[in-house]
């Protein structure tokens, strides 16, 4: 057994069942959040601009949401044991790994064509 299978083998008990998650999706991200002692469930509403991942519980996924004047982006660890659920809103049409150009569109270039399905 090879050291990648290994791993493979160590990290498949730790993965959750979670949708196939690509660049220009919207998604919402239940997370839980622990204060004082108490639990609560957080929903984002944000729209992935990158995933990246070496292994498959590694995978990560980076969201951007614009808030009043603000842009704010957030990155979540799809497996990460505070992520309760992530649902998919919509799929967007888009051509590139990463939408890094997402950041400095304004208005109208800022739209991406929804793939209704």
């Amino acid at each position: 057994m090879t050291n990648s299978e290994l791993i493979r083998k160590i990290q498949s008990e730790y993965l959750k069942d979670r949708p196939e998650i690509r660049t220009g999706m919207e998604v919402e991200v239940s997370q839980i959040i622990k204060e004082w002692g108490k639990e609560r469930t957080q929903k984002f509403k944000w729209v992935v601009i990158c995933t990246a991942w070496k292994s498959p519980l590694e995978k990560t996924i980076t969201v951007r949401r614009k808030v009043g004047p603000f842009g704010v982006e957030k990155i979540f660890a799809v497996h990460s044991p505070t992520i309760s659920n992530i649902e998919i809103l919509r799929t967007f049409k888009v051509r590139r790994k990463h939408i890094w150009f997402i950041r400095t569109a304004i208005g109208k270039e800022a739209r991406l064509k929804e793939i209704r399905n």
